[in-house]
């Protein structure tokens, strides 16, 4: 479906459906954007490690509270896709969703990322950049997840 909806004309020059997406794809993608859009129907993000490698590297995440984003978002060190809440329905959830969407671009993130000081500098995105680095880089990564694992469920008595 995702790749047909690429494929219409009104939407060829603003969205790419990406196939076999995988780690090296990944590693270009995070290289070459300012923010990364997650916005699954609740509850079923994965994982989210797209978005926590983005992090990694600079990228803001703009995403559904969902998932990780849930438990790593602080208010500055990214965007949210509106408040934490589950429609009664998937049709409902996705108007919502949208509306938020559209609410967060226009009102937080455009604002914040095209707002520059005198020498051109967008001071308030680059301090999102390094909250986002320092809280989420510490807490999502494979050494801590490894290490809680080992804990939680391979030592546990």
């Amino acid at each position: 479906m995702h790749c047909e909806l690429s494929q219409r004309s009104e939407l060829r020059k603003h969205l790419v459906f990406v196939e076999n997406y995988d780690i090296h794809v990944c590693r270009h993608m995070v290289a070459g954007c300012d923010v990364w859009l997650n916005n699954p129907r609740r509850p079923l993000e994965a994982s989210g490690t797209s978005g926590m490698k983005a992090a990694c590297n600079g990228v803001l995440n703009l995403s559904i509270m969902d998932g990780w984003w849930r438990e790593a978002y602080d208010g500055l060190n990214g965007f949210a896709i509106g408040p934490d809440l589950h429609p009664p329905n998937i049709e409902e959830q996705d108007r919502v969703d949208a509306e938020n969407l559209y609410n967060v671009l226009t009102q937080e993130v455009i604002p914040c990322y095209y707002t520059r000081d005198q020498n051109g500098i967008p001071r308030e995105w680059i301090k999102r950049m390094r909250r986002a680095f320092v809280t989420i880089a510490p807490r999502f990564n494979t050494w801590r997840m490894v290490q809680e694992y080992t804990l939680r469920y391979y030592l546990r008595r």
